[in-house]
């Protein structure tokens, strides 16, 4: 089965460097970074192996997947306001 990736520098790549700062200096979105990577790991395995799971229970995984990442977009996008408010 074909598995789209889903890993965070992937999804916005145009937030590479904001990413890396936040991972570095921010523990919240560190948290969040490393919960997102877990889970998305979790989910692209039971989807690349075909591994039997109720389907609530990866749609579930999905759902949690996709709110973790719209928290971690606005955290970035946040990041990227201060900075240019800055410079």
């Amino acid at each position: 089965m074909q598995v789209d990736h889903h890993d965070l520098h992937s999804e916005f790549p145009e937030f590479a460097d904001a990413i890396i700062a936040l991972k570095a200096g921010n523990a919240l979105f560190s948290r969040q970074f490393a919960s997102y990577n877990r889970l998305t790991g979790k989910v692209e395995d039971l989807e690349e192996h075909d591994m039997p799971v109720a389907d609530f229970t990866l749609e579930d995984m999905k759902k949690q997947r996709v709110k973790l990442k719209d928290q971690l977009y606005h955290m970035l996008l946040a990041f990227r306001a201060g900075q240019q408010s800055v410079g």
